[in-house]
């Protein structure tokens, strides 16, 4: 059971954090989670946990137990069982689609797998004007899989929204590109500065296979998306404008017309939350580095913030985390709504119970 939760609020962060918004109230019978993205005030501040499905729960390792990530990926009702369980352990207030980010790539016919210990591998980097032509084309059909295992979550999960998610442009070219994960991206940016009609000709190809994928998820019943960067916080703001933010914005202008939350999230990009925002979402992720009040302000318009507990903070005694997650709700306060999430993933060796705590005090402390 989680430690008895405080009647008065937290002390307030060192230097003071911004004063809280008021938020309009949820629309009746909307759900923790739809209300804050779409910037509202619910029942509870909602929590979820990006890669909540698997990893370090142990009924995730037995379910998948001699399936290949990417097996997994395409078995409908393994997708279901899996991406159920956190959602009975936890009692979060959202279920993500579990996936990875190369499904898509690899439903087109592009030679890419993920290795263990190392992660996706593309046996053919694309790296000339006839490596981006020959990049194949996603009809949704090709990932009929993820529709199916979209119906059925629904219609398991009840109230419970499904999330939806794809990786963003950047970080889908740099693994074509690389060939494989990169810590310096350094034919990536080779490729952006030495050729930049080549660049955005391979980002356009990449942003319409996203698009179809998020559109198929969101057609079969997900009530929102994220959209993951993983990997742009390599790239200062100038070129993140010139070289990225075009097409990370025809993505999510791509599914607008559905009418469900867009989530745009990245790792490392601090300095880019406002071009981030500019993208077009209702919502923007802020990782571990930057405190939610802040990143409020650079986000510089009346968007939702989801984060942005730090996933190695989990590790540390009850009481710290305890102590940061209240601190992470009390600066939340001042972005218009707030998702509990981390500030990246869940990490293999995360402790379940941990993450059950936590979600127990976020709902404690803010039911309405």
């Amino acid at each position: 059971m989680p430690d008895a939760v405080p009647t008065t609020a937290p002390a307030a962060p060192a230097g003071g954090a911004a004063p809280a918004v008021d938020l309009p109230p949820a629309l009746p019978g909307e759900d923790p989670f739809s209300a804050a993205a779409n910037g509202r005030r619910g029942a509870r501040t909602p929590v979820w946990f990006m890669r909540q499905a698997g990893r370090s729960l142990p009924e995730y390792k037995q379910a998948r137990a001699g399936t290949a990530m990417l097996e997994a990926c395409r078995t409908p009702e393994l997708v279901t069982e899996i991406t159920l369980q956190p959602v009975r352990r936890y009692g979060v207030d959202a279920a993500v689609l579990y996936s990875d980010i190369v499904v898509p790539l690899a439903a087109a016919g592009v030679d890419v797998d993920i290795v263990p210990g190392t992660g996706p591998v593309v046996g053919s980097p694309v790296r000339t004007a006839a490596d981006v032509e020959a990049l194949p084309v996603l009809d949704p059909e090709q990932v009929g899989f993820v529709a199916e295992a979209v119906r059925l979550l629904v219609r398991e999960l009840g109230d419970v929204p499904l999330l939806g998610f794809a990786g963003a442009p950047f970080t889908l070219a740099s693994y074509l590109v690389e060939g494989g994960p990169s810590r310096h991206h350094e034919r990536t940016k080779a490729l952006m500065y030495g050729d930049p009609g080549l660049w955005h000709a391979l980002m356009t190809r990449i942003a319409d296979l996203t698009t179809t994928f998020l559109r198929v998820q969101v057609q079969a019943g997900a009530r929102a998306v994220q959209l993951f960067d993983s990997w742009v916080g390599a790239l200062p703001l100038a070129d993140y404008r010139r070289y990225v933010l075009p097409h990370s914005t025809a993505v999510l202008a791509g599914v607008a017309d559905l009418g469900v939350p867009r989530i745009h999230f990245g790792t490392g990009t601090g300095e880019l939350l406002g071009a981030m925002a500019e993208a077009g979402p209702e919502v923007v992720g802020v990782d571990f580095r930057v405190p939610l009040d802040v990143a409020a302000q650079r986000v510089g318009r009346p968007l939702a913030l989801q984060g942005n507990l730090d996933p190695a903070m989990v590790f540390a005694p009850w009481d710290v985390v305890r102590e940061r997650t209240l601190e992470v709700l009390d600066r939340g306060r001042a972005a218009h709504g707030h998702v509990m999430n981390l500030g990246h993933g869940v990490l293999p060796s995360t402790d379940p119970d941990v993450l059950a705590r936590v979600v127990d005090l976020v709902h404690e402390r803010t039911a309405q």
